[in-house]
C-alpha cells in the first residue's frame, strides 16, 4: 500500500509539500548610510514565527551569512542578515581589518548599525516581534554581544567565533543585560585567548546576566567556515566536528528561549 501511495505522489507531484525559501536583497539605511541586507523566510509557513538577525564577519555580509540564513528558513525561521559596512562594501584582508576597526573602536555606531538592522526584522510582517534573536560569526559573533552589552529587548543572542572584549567604559551593568547569551568558542582560537574568555565571563558574571559558554577542543577562529581550510597552524580553519556541534548547541538554546518545547 505505501509503494502505491508513494507512486501515486510521484505522479500527482505531491512531494512538492513545501515552498522553496524565499531569499531576497532588502536595501534599507542608517542615517545617510545606504545599506543592502539579505532576508530568508519559508513562505509555505503562515503567521508570525520567530526570527533571527545574523550579523556577517570581517569581510562584510557575504555567501557564508546567506547560506546560514537559508539555513535557518529552512528550520522555520524569519531570517535578515543585516549590512554594517553599507552597500557593496566587501572588502578582503587586509582591508576588512580596517573596515571592522572602524566598529570595534566606536561601538555605539556598531551597536546603532546593527539596531537598524534589527528594526528592518522587527517590522517584517513575519515576524513575531516577542521572540527574536541574534547570531554573529567572528566581527558580527562581537556584535551580537555588544547588543547584549546594550540591554538592547531580544530573547537571546548566539557568538560564533566572535571576539569578546567590551570597550573601555562599555562593559555591562549590573541588571543591564536582558538578552541571554550563548557563546562558541575555538578552546585553541589563537585570536581570542584566555585572559579575554576570563575577563568576558567575570563581565557577564558581576553583570548577574545568563551567559552560557562552550569550548570546542582543538578548534581554532572561524570554525564555521569552510572557506577558512584546514590547517589549523594559521589560526583560522574549519572544523567539521565543532561547526555541527555548535549548530546544534544554537538550535537547542533557540529551542529554549523561544519555549519550543
Amino acid at each position: 500500500m505505501n509503494r502505491i501511495i508513494l507512486q501515486l505522489c510521484s505522479l500527482l507531484g505531491c512531494f512538492n509539500l513545501h515552498a522553496a525559501i524565499l531569499e531576497k536583497s532588502i536595501p534599507y539605511s542608517h542615517g545617510d548610510v545606504k545599506l543592502e541586507g539579505y532576508h530568508a523566510y519559508d513562505d509555505a509557513l503562515k503567521g508570525k514565527r520567530p526570527a533571527v538577525l545574523i550579523i556577517h564577519q570581517w569581510t562584510g555580509l557575504g555567501d557564508h551569512e546567506k547560506r546560514r540564513a537559508k539555513m535557518l528558513a529552512e528550520l522555520g525561521y524569519n531570517v535578515f542578515a543585516a549590512d554594517i559596512y553599507g552597500a557593496g562594501i566587501r572588502p578582503t584582508a587586509p582591508a576588512a581589518g580596517e573596515e571592522a576597526g572602524k566598529y570595534k573602536s566606536d561601538r555605539t555606531l556598531f551597536r546603532n548599525r546593527m539596531l537598524a538592522g534589527l528594526e528592518v526584522l522587527k517590522q517584517d510582517s513575519h515576524t513575531d516581534p516577542s521572540k527574536i534573536a541574534a547570531v554573529g560569526y567572528c566581527f558580527g559573533g562581537l556584535g551580537v554581544i555588544e547588543l547584549a552589552r546594550a540591554g538592547t529587548d531580544i530573547a537571546g543572542v548566539v557568538s560564533f567565533h566572535g571576539s569578546l572584549a567590551s570597550a573601555p567604559g562599555m562593559s555591562a551593568g549590573k541588571g543591564k543585560i536582558s538578552a541571554k547569551i550563548l557563546c562558541l568558542h575555538g578552546a585553541s582560537d589563537p585570536h581570542v585567548q584566555a585572559a579575554e574568555v576570563n575577563a568576558f565571563q567575570l563581565e557577564m558574571s558581576s553583570a548577574k546576566a545568563d551567559w552560557q559558554f562552550v569550548s570546542f577542543g582543538g578548534a581554532v577562529h572561524a570554525f564555521t567556515q569552510e572557506s577558512a581550510g584546514d590547517d589549523i597552524s594559521k589560526g583560522v580553519a574549519y572544523d567539521k566536528s565543532a561547526d555541527m556541534r555548535s549548530w546544534e548547541d544554537m538550535q537547542q538554546f533557540f529551542a529554549e528561549i523561544f519555549d519550543e518545547s
